[in-house]
């Protein structure tokens, strides 16, 4: 059941976990390569600040970003900034959305997000705790998929799990996680169904691109390629 309450008081925790391993770096740290290809640590710090100010936009009926290349160009425009100036603008920005969904009245009212996507306020806090939890893995400064909540791990399978569903090119496909949870996905291209089995974080990783699913374990045919998120 989504709550988004629970889910802003989560969005908080995980902020302050991400600034807290941050600031333990230093500027140049900064500057080199996180795990998302053609992105610096200060690419995903810039981009953390920019999403949480997107965020505020889709709450108060704007678009979340001017267009696509505005968007692309804000963030290599803030990403060579140094550490503190980084951090700064990760906490404020991220207490500015944290005021905006706070005072929320109408959690069944439907927002428009990037590309024409559209979903209900109450589940906005759970969107930006995604964009902390897997970004700060991407930082690649010793939080992993193994370190994110369990609860998390859990409803984030089942959200792409949901996104997958149906699609044209993934076949039917169970993905089960070592502990016996289970999840459907795909259904929309032809072919024998597929059992995809492993641990929920490596599962986590191959449904979000964060990992290739070679520690996964396949049944009925090969590993589906997922498309792109």
């Amino acid at each position: 059941m989504i709550d988004p309450v629970r889910d802003l008081a989560s969005v908080r925790e995980a902020t302050d976990r991400l600034l807290t391993a941050a600031a333990a770096l230093d500027s140049a740290a900064l500057g080199e390569p996180s795990r998302l290809p053609g992105w610096s640590r200060g690419h995903v710090l810039a981009h953390l600040s920019r999403n949480a100010d997107a965020l505020v936009n889709a709450l108060e009926g704007r678009p979340m970003y001017v267009s696509g290349d505005a968007r692309n160009a804000d963030i290599e425009r803030d990403a060579p900034r140094p550490l503190d100036v980084q951090l700064d603008d990760v906490r404020d920005s991220a207490a500015r959305y944290q005021s905006v969904a706070s005072e929320e009245s109408d959690w069944s009212r439907t927002v428009e997000l990037r590309n024409g996507v559209k979903d209900t306020t109450a589940r906005i806090p759970f969107r930006r705790l995604v964009e902390l939890e897997l970004h700060h893995v991407d930082l690649g400064i010793g939080y992993e998929l193994e370190d994110l909540p369990d609860g998390f791990v859990e409803r984030e399978i089942g959200f792409l799990a949901d996104r997958f569903a149906g699609h044209h090119d993934v076949p039917t496909t169970t993905v089960v996680a070592d502990d016996g949870r289970e999840w459907t996905t795909g259904g929309g291209a032809e072919g024998t169904p597929v059992a995809v089995r492993g641990t929920a974080a490596d599962l986590l990783g191959w449904l979000c691109g964060r990992r290739d699913g070679s520690a996964l374990r396949i049944t009925g045919g090969s590993l589906p390629q997922l498309p792109p998120l």
